[in-house]
């Protein structure tokens, strides 16, 4: 299958626009937990072929989560998940926002654009809860096997794309779902 994938930039903080909020808070999870992140990961991904950390170990994980810099943000609609981002602060002042998604259920109310939002503020002041370079830079990528409204979100909150590459893709011929391995 080709696959299209875009890498989209914001360089400064005032290219932000604000999506309107919604009455969903936006809260860091402070505490590293790799069941919290693997379960955000195929239960957003799960439709959109997110395959590259389906096979991680839990002390993968929990490694890659206990990094200085890195952040998992959660959109909390009356206490339940709704969506997440996962940042990553750790390239010395360009923060990638390297997860970003809702739950199905959640999807058509307005929470992604104001999680998103949320997000990028976030990534903006990202060292000053680390001790790590000021964010010169965010970025993302998102590819045509990606939710259909991801590179619309990320380009109506003012991220822009610097970068399309197509490549051909070996995927499975169905996403694995947010449930794999479940019969």
């Amino acid at each position: 299958m080709l696959t299209t994938t875009w890498y989209l930039e914001m360089t400064e903080p005032v290219w932000l626009r604000p999506a309107a909020a919604v009455p969903v808070p936006v809260t860091r999870a402070e505490v590293v937990s790799p069941e919290l992140n693997r379960y955000l990961y195929t239960a957003v991904g799960g439709d959109w072929y997110w395959l590259d950390r389906l096979e991680w170990s839990w002390q993968r994980w929990h490694d890659w989560l206990a990094r200085p810099g890195v952040e998992t943000w959660l959109a909390l609609d009356r206490g339940t998940p709704a969506g997440y981002a996962e940042l990553d602060g750790t390239a010395g002042g360009e923060v990638e926002l390297a997860y970003f998604g809702l739950l199905p259920a959640f999807v058509g109310r307005g929470i992604g654009g104001h999680l998103l939002t949320e997000a990028i503020r976030r990534a903006w002041t990202l060292g000053e809860r680390w001790d790590l370079p000021a964010t010169r830079r965010v970025w993302v990528h998102t590819c045509s096997n990606d939710g259909p409204s991801a590179l619309a979100n990320y380009q109506a909150r003012g991220l822009r794309v610097y970068r399309t590459e197509e490549e051909p893709v070996a995927l499975p011929p169905a996403p694995p779902g947010p449930w794999p391995g479940a019969r």
